[in-house]
């Protein structure tokens, strides 16, 4: 059995679970945060170089100052101490890594310093699969997304997904699509999404406001390199949903969920259980 203790990185500091940061952190105070959800498989930290620098480029965005010392060598480090002071540092696991604003000021900040915060926890799969369940998706339009640069960031404003995660649960989905005030498809809830129609798969742009997501990322370098099939990053309505052969939805986490309805269609996922495959053989070799 391997013991699993809990910690937190502040700083590079570790701290005991019972150890509180102040309330007045600006990640809790106004959403002045930005986060990376990194899967850690055995050990590796799997798409590393895509984090580290999808963070960079968000810390400029949010005009954060980049500390000297956060270099990719320095905040692997300190995630494979957390890991290791977990207790998890040979097995799969889930890592977050925040990025907040010193605390200082209103909405103005006093400063543009930052500090980390580094926790972990334990996954079950070493590798991406497929599970043969059930999966019913449908649209959230209570609210919309507004399409900009910092709808691509992965900050802490998340209130859309917060709510649109209750909407699923009370109404017996397991995920929902997010619309943009175009009402065009911008992600799910929890992922980009991708449309498979014959050879061709579609994924909204980063123009329509989706997260500049890493697994996304992955899947695009994987279908560019496939013959058989064609890539198109364009605007997808909610109509041509169920004229899809298949329809899926991609995060580091879980890799690849394929859908298996949407309304009274139902789809089936083919092209997705063969990108899995190639993901995982992508991930060993590297």
């Amino acid at each position: 059995m391997i013991a699993v203790f809990f910690m937190t990185n502040f700083n590079g500091t570790i701290l005991e679970k019972e150890e509180q940061m102040s309330f007045q952190n600006r990640g809790y105070a106004y959403g002045d945060a930005l986060f990376e959800t990194i899967k850690v498989s055995g050990g590796k930290i799997l798409f590393w170089e895509d984090h580290y620098f999808r963070l960079m480029s968000s810390m400029r965005i949010m005009r954060m100052e980049i500390p000297m010392r956060f270099t990719m060598e320095y905040l692997e480090d300190e995630i494979r101490k957390t890991l290791e002071n977990s207790g998890l540092n040979t097995v799969t696991s889930r890592v977050k890594l925040m990025v907040h604003r010193n605390e200082g000021g209103l909405y103005t900040p006093n400063v543009n310093d930052v500090s980390f915060v580094i926790s972990a926890s334990k996954l079950n799969e070493d590798f991406y699969l497929i599970k043969d369940e059930f999966y019913e998706v449908d649209l959230y339009k209570d609210f919309y997304v507004s399409p900009s640069l910092l709808s691509t960031l992965k900050t802490n404003n998340k209130a859309i997904n917060v709510i649109g995660s209750i909407y699923a649960k009370e109404n017996g989905l397991n995920n929902c699509f997010l619309l943009n005030t175009n009402k065009k498809i911008v992600e799910a809830l929890n992922g980009n999404v991708f449309l498979v129609k014959g050879n061709i798969i579609k994924t909204p742009p980063l123009s329509e406001g989706c997260l500049k997501g890493i697994m996304r990322t992955q899947i695009l370098n994987l279908i560019k390199d496939l013959p058989e099939l064609e890539l198109v990053e364009e605007s997808i309505s909610p109509f041509e949903l169920q004229k899809a052969d298949e329809l899926f939805i991609t995060n580091v986490i879980a890799g690849i969920q394929p859908i298996s309805k949407y309304r009274k269609k139902i789809f089936n996922s083919a092209v997705a259980k063969s990108l899995v495959q190639k993901l995982n053989v992508k991930i060993r070799l590297n």
